[in-house]
């Protein structure tokens, strides 16, 4: 009985998902820098400005739907974090939209010795500016809540600003 059960939410799932998968969808890769501030408390508190450096790729779907997976890097707490976002998308004229969403995934850190690797989550707003047909551009600000937590040190949240440009293929 639990392998029909299985079966068939699986099969539900591929045929519902397919109406998704035949929709307009616009994939992307793209890079940014930015701005990136960690709230470090703690045994081994420090100061957590720092530079950030991004990789990123996903799809806007009908226009409106924008899903990517994004991989960040900041020197300071020598952070790899690793997210899955969603943005709904508002046009606001003929090349710009304003976005929010939200974001969940890991954060890799490493303060005075000590590496975690612990889940974030949070939400972001931005604007996206579409340059011509294969490029865009935006600006995005991000709130992460983080779990870090290690020898007396706990990284609350961090906050970042980042401009991004991306390809569209």
């Amino acid at each position: 009985m639990k392998k029909i059960t299985v079966v068939s939410a699986l099969a539900l799932s591929v045929f519902a998902a397919s109406p998704a998968l035949a929709a307009d969808t616009d994939w992307f890769v793209g890079g940014g820098v930015g701005y990136q501030a960690d709230n470090v408390k703690g045994a081994h508190e420090q100061n957590g400005e720092d530079a950030t450096y991004q990789v990123r790729g996903g799809a806007i779907i009908n226009d409106h739907h924008r899903v990517m997976g994004t991989y960040s890097y900041m020197d300071k707490s020598s952070q790899n974090m690793f997210l899955a976002s969603y943005d709904y998308l508002v046009p606001v004229h003929q090349n710009i939209n304003l976005f929010a969403g939200v974001s969940a995934g890991v954060a890799d850190s490493k303060i005075s010795s000590n590496s975690a690797t612990d889940f974030v989550w949070g939400g972001q707003v931005g604007a996206m500016y579409d340059i011509n047909e294969s490029w865009s551009t935006d600006l995005t600000y991000r709130y992460l809540d983080q779990d870090y937590s290690e020898n007396s040190t706990k990284i609350d949240y961090s906050q970042q600003v980042v401009w991004s440009v991306d390809y569209h293929f």
